[in-house]
């Protein structure tokens, strides 16, 4: 599927320096760009790459003046780096076409409710009373359990468990091989040393327009509902316990554990490998830099913490500055 600079400069709302009929098929960094595919400039490091750039079509931010003659066609636009991410979306839209129906080797619950428009892959299987949303695609092998209720336009990747009750709202992405719903780490310490299972009864809540990655796991609540709210964006390989609550538009990247009953704000960023304890509270806006470990409330909006145990970015950068030279000592 080729695209003109002409079309693209006319969906981003740019403005084009060039020929206006050049067209590209597909999407490379600009460092490797050749003929007959599209690159971005939004970082000022990488500008030098522009001068020697072999492709077709280069996103730039409109504030942004070359220094020497650049020979891709240019599309000027207010944010190059959000305007890439857009022109994906529009070229996976235009690629893949969405599938329907059923393939013969899938379950679906005589009481199940299917949408118009909805694929069901092979092998998948869809339980009791459970109601998927128009234009939903459920892959291969991907297990709904009884009386789920997921929403229109989602992909369901290969893989995916869905446990009973659990609702996916509309226009969500789920990768393969995520679980959603299993119990959550709830256990009572009897007299005798022995553990005894505490039942998780509530189910999980995933609101409109999230992402969760793949083999990422998102446990049921004790009671109640582990809630992902609208908007938010789980990377792969995250752990997030029983009772949680994440507020909308948070994004978290890989490998991120979070303990049971902690509430996380909005517009909150986490960087790998962060560890939350649980029964704590995130304000809104908190950055969490990688490995950072968070044990008690964060209570003030908009500040970077790092570090285990992590505090505020600036005194640990302070502490570290200190510790170095303390360490340089003889």
């Amino acid at each position: 599927m080729e695209v003109s600079a002409k079309q693209i400069a006319e969906h981003l709302g740019g403005e084009i320096v060039g020929n206006p009929d050049v067209t590209v098929s597909s999407v490379a960094r600009i460092e490797s760009g050749k003929p007959g595919t599209l690159c971005f400039l939004a970082n000022p490091k990488y500008e030098h790459y522009l001068y020697t750039c072999k492709a077709s079509i280069v996103l730039i931010n409109k504030s942004f003046e070359p220094k020497e003659a650049v020979s891709p066609t240019l599309v000027r636009v207010d944010n190059a780096y959000e305007a890439v991410a857009s022109l994906l979306d529009l070229l996976n839209t235009m690629k893949a076409a969405r599938r329907r129906g059923r393939a013969w080797s899938s379950h679906v619950a005589f009481s199940a409710r299917l949408g118009k428009g909805v694929y069901v892959g092979a092998n998948a299987y869809v339980g009791k009373k459970t109601t998927v949303g128009r234009n939903t695609q459920i892959y291969p092998l991907v297990y709904i359990g009884e009386g789920v209720t997921i929403g229109e336009n989602c992909i369901i990747y290969p893989g995916v468990k869905i446990y009973r009750g659990c609702r996916i709202g509309n226009n969500c992405i789920i990768q393969a091989g995520a679980v959603i719903g299993s119990d959550g780490f709830g256990f009572a310490p009897t007299e005798d040393g022995s553990y005894k299972k505490i039942p998780q009864t509530g189910i999980v809540t995933i609101e409109d327009n999230c992402e969760i990655g793949a083999n990422t796991v998102i446990d049921r609540s004790t009671m109640g509902t582990t809630l992902i709210e609208k908007g938010v964006k789980l990377d792969n390989l995250i752990q997030v316990a029983h009772n949680v609550v994440i507020g909308s538009n948070t994004v978290i990247a890989a490998q991120t554990g979070i303990a049971g009953s902690t509430k996380i704000g909005r517009s909150c960023m986490f960087g790998g490998q962060v560890g939350i304890a649980g029964h704590i509270n995130i304000a809104d806006g908190t950055k969490l830099t990688a490995q950072a470990g968070v044990q008690s409330d964060i209570k003030e909006e908009g500040k970077v913490y790092m570090g285990s145990p992590a505090f505020e970015h600036i005194s640990f950068m302070r502490a570290y500055a200190l510790f170095r030279r303390s360490g340089m000592k003889k």
